[in-house]
């Protein structure tokens, strides 16, 4: 196994626990909010997506899915076409809305489908590219990479354990 094939494992697990988040739950149970200030499973899962589709596009090269596949405009959501919904607020929190979990889940499929097919064709010397030199140290593609994957395996689980309150609160 080389590291190729560790990133497409990785990224595949995500999805997986992506679909298991919100399988089933309407579009109110994808809304709830475990208090004001929480996030709902609909932001965290479209954060997650947004975030991998963002940074994976930009190492890449390439336009991202919410845009170039017209993700955006099926969302019709009241944000910035650029917005990943870092920073986001409790108003930005309640705008992200869907209507099923299909739409999520169609999203995060898509690139899903764009980051294995970059990150398949990585040889082991392309993850030490340094993408950002902003960083001290700067960033290389392979810590690049971890970090979304890192990141969307922090909000999927957090999805997740929203999943597992509101089952409970249906009884």
């Amino acid at each position: 196994m080389n590291g190729a094939d560790l990133l497409v494992d990785a990224f595949g697990r995500i999805r997986q626990e992506v679909h298991a988040a919100v399988e089933g739950l309407t579009a109110d149970e994808l809304a709830w909010r475990a208090d004001a200030d929480a996030n709902s499973v609909a932001w965290l899962v479209w954060h997650l997506t947004r975030v991998q589709d963002d940074h994976v596009a930009d190492v890449a090269g390439r336009a991202q899915a919410w845009a170039d596949g017209g993700w955006a405009d099926r969302f019709g959501l009241p944000l910035p076409l650029g917005d990943t919904g870092f920073g986001h607020r409790t108003a930005d929190v309640a705008a992200v809305r869907v209507d099923s979990p299909d739409l999520l889940t169609g999203y995060h499929d898509a690139v899903h489908e764009r980051t294995t097919d970059y990150v398949s064709a990585l040889t082991d010397s392309d993850l030490d590219r340094v993408v950002d030199t902003s960083w001290d140290p700067p960033v290389t593609l392979g810590v690049r990479l971890i970090s979304v994957f890192d990141d969307d395996a922090q909000h999927a689980g957090q999805a997740l354990l929203l999943r597992g309150l509101l089952l409970r609160r249906r009884g």
